[in-house]
């Protein structure tokens, strides 16, 4: 594909033919990174992400261009120790991932490499897409799938445990769908338990746990647990778990009291993610043959 030469991923995706790549197609461009559909030779296609986004376009423009180009998207300029901290942030998600791959249900790092301006990883296509139709009813599947492919989140996101990795991310864009079976991804905003992470305070989002307005830097398994429910509300419930968790009556008997415990504003109140994984395969099961 070609872009606008002013188009902000456009640096990229030239810096990515340079390196042999074929490019199919540009999938997101953030503040941080680039995500495109990419081959090399006969091989099938994978997703390549590149840590640079459009924060980082100035400092690669030429004089002319950078006039042009600021005035019409308004980024944000980093300077080099910024960028230098961004692309340490990068390759700790690269460490992260490569520490993960081969956990069930993680979306695995198949290669890692470097130009001179930034790093890149790749990773399995999965066409299916994410979880976010299921959160529209757009999924056109009447039935308890979204609740299997949250018991196998769970376990991917148990087995990140297990790693000692925190993901503090858990949200519905974050876990892809292959041949009706869901694995999480992208550790960017993921953390060693032994070794703190990112500022103190964060937030607030939907589906963070209240603790990262304290301790984010900090956050345990529990924070992903929180996060996992409050998706799972709002799959079964079609709303956000406020109010008392008042529209629990519309999930399955046998997640209810789960779901409750893994919403606690208290981490320490919480089920383990092994429990809420238990509960969401449980309520799949007895669900299954009957649509929701």
């Amino acid at each position: 594909m070609r872009l606008h030469p002013l188009h902000p991923a456009a640096w990229v995706l030239d810096q990515l033919r340079e390196g042999g790549w074929t490019i199919h197609d540009l999938l997101v461009f953030t503040r941080a990174s680039t995500l495109v559909l990419v081959s090399r030779s006969e091989a099938p296609p994978v997703v390549l992400k590149a840590g640079f986004g459009s924060n980082h376009v100035l400092a690669e423009l030429d004089e002319d261009a950078r006039r042009a180009a600021y005035g019409f998207y308004w980024y944000a300029e980093l300077t080099e120790d910024e960028r230098a901290l961004t692309r340490q942030d990068f390759r700790h998600e690269i460490t992260l991932t490569w520490t993960a791959s081969g956990s069930q249900h993680v979306v695995p790092l198949l290669e890692q490499g470097s130009t001179d301006h930034f790093d890149w990883y790749t990773m399995p296509y999965r066409a299916d897409g994410n979880f976010q139709p299921f959160l529209t009813g757009s999924h056109g599947d009447p039935g308890t799938r979204g609740l299997s492919i949250l018991a196998d989140v769970a376990d991917g996101l148990h087995a990140l445990h297990e790693r000692g990795i925190v993901h503090r991310d858990v949200y519905q864009e974050n876990i892809l769908i292959h041949q009706g079976r869901g694995s999480i991804t992208d550790l960017g905003a993921a953390r060693l338990l032994n070794t703190p992470r990112g500022p103190l305070a964060r937030g607030p989002e939907v589906h963070w746990p209240p603790e990262y307005a304290t301790f984010y830097n900090r956050a345990t398994p529990a924070a992903d647990v929180f996060s996992l429910a409050v998706l799972t509300y709002r799959y079964l419930c079609a709303d956000l778990p406020r109010h008392g968790h008042s529209r629990l009556a519309a999930a399955p008997a046998v997640l209810r009291l789960p779901l409750t415990a893994a919403l606690a504003p208290a981490p320490t109140d919480r089920p383990g993610m092994s429990e809420l994984g238990t509960a969401l395969r449980q309520a799949a099961t007895e669900a299954a043959p009957h649509g929701r």
